[in-house]
C-alpha cells in the first residue's frame, strides 16, 4: 500500500490564519484540496500529513511514507512520477522539490512547465483561475454532464459547463466564455443568479437568489453565498447569505458574514496592498493591487460590517460595530474598533451552535487545536 505524507514544507505560518486549524494540504483552491486531489489521482494510497505538532492529533503523519510538497497541485503526470519514485530519490520540478522517498540523495528532474505552486496566502485567489481549470479537466474527463434546465440562459460553450448528479439550477445566466463552471453534487443555483466563470460550486453549496459571481471563485462544500462576489475562495461550511460585496478574498470554514458586509479590495490610491504576516508578525508588502479579506475558521461578523483593504481576521473572532475594525484582528477577539478577548468557553459554545444546525459539533481534537491557538494568543 502506497503511503504519502502531505508536507507543509515549513509554510504553516505563511498561509495562516487559514492553516492555524489545518495543514497546508487541506487548503481548498480550485475545486479541491490537495488531500482530495491525491485521493482522486491515487485512490489506493493512504494519506498523512507532515505538519505542526499541535495539529497532528487530527492530522497524523505516516511512517515510511513518500513526503510530498503540499504547496504543489498534482496533475496526473506528476502523480505518476511520485508513485514511481525509487528509494532515496527526490523529485524536482523547476528547481522546486515535489516529492522525496527515503533520504532523497538521488535527484530526479521533471521538466514540467505548468505546475501550480502556491507560495503565499493570497495565491489561493490569485491562482484560483488556473486551479479551477486544472481541477475541472481532472474531474470531468471522459464524463457526461447532467443536462441544463431550459429555464436558464447559457452564454458560451456547453463544454465548459459540468453539472453533477442532484444539482439544481433554475432561472440563471451562466457565462462560460471566460472559464468553466463546475456545479457539484446536490449544489443549488437559485433564480436570478448571474455567473461569469470560472466557478467551482462544490457539493451541497448554494448560491442564493440573484447572486452575482465574477470569475475565479470557489464556493466550498455546504457554503451558502449571496450578494456580489469576485475572485473569492470559500473553504467549506461558511455563509455569506445576503447582499454586500466581497472580492479577492479567502474565507475559512464555519464563518458567517452578516447582511450587507462589505470588503474593500482596492486602495483609494490604486497602490499595492500591505497585509499582516503571521511569520514575520508584522505588515508586509504584497506586490498585489487587489486584496480583500482573509478570515480564519469559526470567525463571524455582524450586519453592515466594513473591512478595509487587506484585512486579516484570525480564528474564532466575533466582529461587529459601525467603524472599520483594524486591518489585523488576532484570534479569539470580540468587538469592533475596540476589541476584547473572546472567552474560550463562549467561543466553543458559539462554534457548536453554528455546527449543530448542520448536525455536527466540534470533535475533541478540534477543541484541543482551538485551545492551543487561544493559549498562544491570550
Amino acid at each position: 500500500m502506497l503511503r504519502i505524507n502531505l508536507n507543509d514544507n515549513g509554510q504553516h505560518l505563511i498561509f495562516a490564519p487559514l492553516t492555524l486549524t489545518r495543514p497546508v494540504g487541506s487548503l481548498r483552491i480550485g475545486i479541491m484540496t490537495n488531500e482530495e486531489r491525491w485521493k482522486f489521482l491515487c485512490p489506493d494510497c493512504t494519506l498523512g500529513f507532515t505538519t505542526e505538532n499541535y495539529l497532528q492529533t487530527k492530522y497524523p503523519s505516516l511512517n515510511d511514507a513518500i513526503e510530498v510538497n503540499a504547496c504543489i497541485l498534482p496533475s496526473t503526470e506528476l502523480a505518476q512520477e511520485v508513485i514511481n519514485l525509487a528509494q532515496n530519490e527526490i523529485l524536482l520540478c523547476n528547481n522546486i522539490w515535489v516529492a522525496k522517498r527515503g533520504n532523497g540523495d538521488i535527484i530526479k528532474n521533471l521538466p514540467l512547465e505548468d505546475i501550480i505552486h502556491i507560495e503565499k496566502r493570497w495565491d489561493l485567489f490569485v491562482k484560483n483561475d488556473e486551479a479551477i481549470k486544472h481541477d475541472y479537466n481532472l474531474l470531468t474527463k471522459n464524463r457526461v454532464s447532467q443536462k441544463l434546465s431550459e429555464s436558464n440562459r447559457l452564454i458560451g460553450s456547453e463544454d465548459n459547463l459540468f453539472i453533477e448528479e442532484g444539482a439544481s439550477i433554475e432561472g440563471a445566466i451562466l457565462n462560460t466564455n471566460f472559464g468553466p463552471l463546475y456545479v457539484g453534487k446536490y449544489a443549488e443555483i437559485m433564480e436570478g443568479t448571474v455567473i461569469r466563470g470560472p466557478l467551482a460550486l462544490c457539493d451541497h453549496a448554494v448560491l442564493k437568489l440573484s447572486t452575482k459571481i465574477y470569475g475565479a471563485t470557489t464556493i466550498g462544500p455546504y457554503c451558502k453565498v449571496g450578494g456580489e462576489v469576485n475572485n473569492v475562495v470559500f473553504q467549506a461550511y461558511s455563509n455569506k447569505g445576503h447582499d454586500g460585496f466581497l472580492g479577492n478574498s479567502v474565507v475559512g470554514e464555519w464563518c458567517n458574514l452578516g447582511a450587507d458586509t462589505n470588503t474593500s479590495n482596492l486602495k483609494n490610491n490604486y497602490g499595492n496592498v500591505s497585509v499582516y504576516c503571521y511569520k514575520s508578525t508584522q505588515e508586509i508588502e504584497t506586490n498585489t493591487q487587489f486584496m480583500g479579506l482573509t478570515m480564519g475558521d469559526h470567525s463571524k461578523c455582524g450586519i453592515n460590517t466594513m473591512f478595509n483593504t487587506g484585512t486579516v481576521v484570525g480564528v474564532s473572532c466575533n466582529i461587529f460595530g459601525g467603524d472599520f475594525p483594524d486591518k489585523y484582528i488576532q484570534s479569539f477577539s470580540w468587538g469592533g474598533k475596540e476589541l476584547t478577548a473572546f472567552k474560550f468557553d463562549k467561543a466553543i459554545e458559539y462554534a457548536n451552535n453554528m455546527m449543530n444546525r448542520r448536525g455536527l459539533s466540534l470533535s475533541n481534537e478540534e477543541v484541543e487545536i482551538l485551545a492551543f491557538i487561544h493559549a498562544r494568543n491570550h
